[in-house]
């Protein structure tokens, strides 16, 4: 996939490419505190602690996300059982994150919608930048509604993700500016998830468009239930994933044609 980023914020090393912020102010801050996950360059050593990550997984249920990390130290064969896995972010109730190996795990455990996912994916780029880490696959993990008679009860590789006019764009307000980005996500890594998924048995996978849009059981709503809600956070990821040139990818698991959030 061609970078999107301007050569002067591509980093090479002899294990690969550093390229996850677009903000030429942080090298000139005295310190970077990544406050939501109790986590900062002077207070921790993150390229001891995260350097060699190469796969982020981000779900919702923090037990979820747990027994997933527990999961694949199993997969990976490292040493012990995996029950003594430590919440990296434990001294904070925003969000969690385990680590197994290679593989970060992080629980969106202080909300859902753009606004939550927008505030750790920030601060999580941030650490993958101060932790020097290099061609980290990105990879969120999730429940949706789901259009069509086929989608119901499959897992959903999104290769783009659209609002609500089913446009593939993130739009946002950045002072007096609306800012437009692309939420196209890698078509390489979503074929060789598609093949990975070939070689398990009863696991119906299939590739779609995920919708982000509203909710109908809020303290307010201004559209009728025909307007169904689809999934409430895959735009901002596609679209800062794309910014910051990593490889994202969403996992949807369909429940059906009317499920609202």
């Amino acid at each position: 996939m061609a970078s999107i980023l301007p050569n002067s914020y591509l980093d090479s090393t002899d294990e690969g490419i550093l390229y996850h912020v677009k903000n030429p102010y942080l090298d000139s801050m005295d310190e970077d505190i990544l406050y939501h996950l109790d986590l900062g360059t002077k207070t921790h050593n993150l390229p001891a602690m995260c350097g060699d990550v190469k796969f982020v997984c981000i779900g919702g249920s923090p037990n979820r996300m747990r027994a997933f990390a527990m999961f694949m130290h199993k997969e990976l064969r490292l040493e012990g059982d995996g029950e003594d896995i430590k919440d990296i972010c434990a001294r904070t109730d925003r969000y969690c994150m385990f680590k197994t190996g290679p593989v970060l795990f992080i629980s969106l455990s202080y909300g859902i919608g753009i606004p939550s996912i927008s505030i750790m994916l920030h601060e999580f780029i941030k650490l993958l930048h101060h932790a020097r880490c290099c061609d980290v696959i990105i990879i969120r993990i999730g429940t949706s509604g789901g259009i069509g008679e086929d989608c119901t009860g499959s897992v959903v590789i999104t290769d783009t993700a659209v609002d609500s006019f089913f446009y593939p764009r993130f739009e946002q307000v950045i002072l007096d500016n609306v800012v437009t980005r692309s939420t196209e996500l890698d078509k390489e890594l979503a074929e060789e998830l598609f093949n990975c998924s070939k070689e398990i048995p009863n696991f119906p996978t299939l590739f779609g468009h995920t919708m982000c849009q509203g909710r109908l059981d809020g303290a307010l709503c201004s559209f009728s239930k025909e307007k169904k809600n689809i999934e409430m956070e895959s735009t901002v990821f596609a679209a800062m994933c794309g910014l910051c040139a990593l490889k994202g990818k969403l996992f949807i698991n369909t429940e059906g044609p009317n499920l609202f959030y």
